[in-house]
């Protein structure tokens, strides 16, 4: 073989592996826990807020692999409950006030990929009640049309009292303009829960994949990465509409956009922070949008963080206790654990040091 060619394969392969595997920065912030480890790859985490008392709150995440499963974690990172030898569970959110059989309760819902079904778990106890799961993407064509991958939930207000749930879900790959489907969720007679397709949109660059989605229920939207081309925003409510608003970000990650999370400061605004994974920052960007435009969503700043190819993100403002008394950002690092952050770490970081 041509020694210049191998020479040159040697070069794009250690060329790869650093772009892949950027240095953590040595101003980088620091991480108040890190969870104990799971066995195999960790991807998204959820947070669930305990109804009484915060401090007791938990960190729901996916050990993404085949055998692998949910983990629930306390706020000091201990595992403290688990449910395992699931088909490739990919990501994770949390929704609350699901009726079922008359009683409102707190979901967990993931994406079990190599099984083409969503999973639905009762909170906190982490129970099963989806009837052994929701099969996804059904009529689609090819393994990777049906690997469910990313999902969010919307909670729709009905009227004071109740709410419908419904869950945004993506794929490893799919066609432009119905590449992301939406389940309604609905309790039934025995206990558990069914989903009905309700919307298929969703415009897809073909560039790599569409994996990580975060919906904002106060504002009404949902955004998802189009890895390596941005951010991409639309109405989580089907009624208002398939318009894409917005497109951002797309000059501003080293390559991936990644993990996106919500910081609500009041129902109004905040933050929008995605994950820039080969250069394991955070972007951040005003979650109301620019003066006059809700839609203009401009760089702010740039989190430098000591978590390591981040996927999967989640922030809450509330009081969790002495820790995290402003609030919570976790995040999936290499090391098959997850990074929780006191937000105040992030906020001085975001006031310190924005972006002109």
């Amino acid at each position: 073989m041509n020694k210049l060619f191998i020479c040159s394969t040697l070069l794009l392969l250690a060329t790869s592996c650093q772009d892949r595997m950027a240095p953590v920065a040595d101003n980088a912030i620091k991480p108040t826990v890190i969870t104990e480890p799971t066995p195999n790859d960790t991807d998204d985490p959820a947070i669930w807020v305990h109804p009484d008392d915060p401090t007791k709150s938990l960190i729901i995440g996916t050990d993404k692999e085949v055998g692998g499963g949910l983990y629930v974690y306390d706020l000091q990172g201990k595992i403290v409950n688990k449910f395992i030898d699931m088909e490739r569970p990919n990501n994770v959110d949390v929704a609350y006030g699901l009726m079922i059989n008359g009683k409102k309760t707190d979901i967990a819902v993931t994406t079990e990929r190599k099984a083409h079904r969503l999973r639905i778990f009762s909170l906190p106890d982490l129970t099963p009640i989806d009837n052994g799961g929701i099969p996804i993407f059904e009529g689609e064509t090819g393994e990777e049309e049906r690997d469910g991958m990313g999902i969010a939930l919307y909670t729709k207000q009905i009227d004071s009292a109740n709410v419908e749930i419904q869950a945004i879900v993506g794929r490893k790959n799919g066609p432009s303009g119905s590449y992301l489907w939406q389940y309604r969720l609905s309790g039934n007679g025995d206990g558990t829960v069914s989903g009905e397709v309700i919307r298929k949109f969703g415009t897809y660059s073909g560039k790599k994949e569409i994996e990580a989605i975060a919906v904002d229920n106060e504002l009404g939207y949902v955004y998802y990465s189009d890895e390596t081309i941005g951010v991409r925003k639309y109405y989580a409510d089907p009624e208002k509409g398939d318009e894409e608003l917005a497109l951002f970000a797309q000059q501003d990650a080293q390559r991936d956009h990644e993990g996106i999370a919500i910081y609500k400061k009041d129902d109004k605004t905040g933050y929008i922070l995605v994950s820039n994974q080969q250069n394991n920052t955070f972007l951040v960007y005003k979650r109301e949008g620019e003066t006059g435009n809700p839609h203009e969503h401009t760089l702010i700043a740039n989190i430098p963080v000591s978590t390591v190819e981040c996927d999967g993100a989640d922030a809450l403002n509330v009081n969790f206790g002495e820790q995290f008394p402003n609030g919570v950002f976790a995040a999936m690092s290499n090391g098959n654990v997850f990074h929780l952050y006191d937000w105040r770490i992030m906020q001085d970081w975001i006031d310190q040091h924005p972006i002109q």
